[in-house]
């Protein structure tokens, strides 16, 4: 995995995020949860600009950075969402569940509370967030701090394999944003699991495919619809970019169809079939 130097920086507090990546990139939104003290800013630092600061505040409320990277030859610009982790900040970070493509669940090696909350921190997700399939939701699960002493460690891999294993068996990535071990390699994997489902929801139906582009009769109406039309929620499509467009698609048309996927096309906005395989 590669990235380059082009990094948005913003904060619920500050101005508005803007995308200064002139390179057509799949935008995600990665959200990263967990106890507070565990890491999370460290590891988005870290990530983002190479940068490790060990006596940083406690995240308040919620911040965002932006990372453009590459990999396997696709561009991806990720909308990195950095939380509060103490139980008096929920109420401003649930609100920034909504639309999330992935979730990092983050412990610390040397915490064993952090490690027995990640269930709760998985089940506030999903509620918040309204995913539908939680078991198909692409979750990583970040080990943070395994540069402590070996005397100091709390949670062994196995024991945090196991607890994957029971959870949908998302991927476990340990990692150090101090040395930065593995932090890379746990974006990286993120992407990896988003790309994967994809993949396998964008495989139409072999049997009973219901031909959704194709009118039925003059009667009916088409699965298409011109984007100088389209409104949806209160959400006015006109005057958006193709990219605007599909972001939008994803984020607020999915959840409330559940497998029918809306795509945009040449000026119309589509729905399609789809089913986890």
């Amino acid at each position: 995995m590669s990235g380059n130097n082009s990094t948005t920086v913003g904060t619920l507090r500050g101005g508005n995020l803007q995308n200064r990546n002139s390179q057509r990139s799949t935008l995600l939104k990665v959200v990263i949860l967990g106890d507070g003290g565990v890491g999370k800013s460290c590891l988005m630092n870290r990530f983002v600009s190479n940068h490790f600061d060990e006596h940083s505040f406690h995240t308040i409320g919620v911040e965002f950075l932006n990372k453009d990277i590459e990999i396997n030859g696709e561009a991806y610009t990720l909308q990195i969402w950095d939380t509060a982790g103490q139980e008096r900040f929920k109420t401003l970070r649930t609100p920034f569940y909504r639309g999330s493509d992935i979730c990092l669940l983050t412990y610390a090696v040397d915490d064993r509370t952090s490690f027995k909350n990640l269930a709760l921190w998985r089940s506030e997700f999903l509620y918040y967030a309204d995913v539908q399939e939680g078991s198909t939701f692409p979750f990583i699960v970040v080990g943070n701090k395994v540069d402590v002493p070996d005397s100091e460690k709390q949670v062994s891999t196995e024991e945090a394999q196991a607890w994957c294993a029971e959870n949908g068996d998302p991927p476990l990535v340990e990692t150090s944003a101090k040395d930065a071990t593995n932090v890379e390699a746990a974006f990286g994997a993120a992407v990896a699991a988003w790309a994967q489902l994809e993949a396998r929801l964008e495989r139409p139906l072999v049997e009973d495919t219901v031909d959704l582009s194709k009118q039925q009769s003059p009667h009916r109406s088409s699965c298409c619809m011109p984007v100088s039309g389209a409104e949806f929620h209160n959400h006015n499509l006109t005057g958006m970019n193709d990219k605007e467009i599909n972001h939008f698609c994803d984020t607020y048309w999915q959840p409330w169809y559940g497998h029918i996927k809306f795509v945009y096309k040449e000026g119309m906005i589509c729905c399609k079939l789809y089913q986890y395989l």
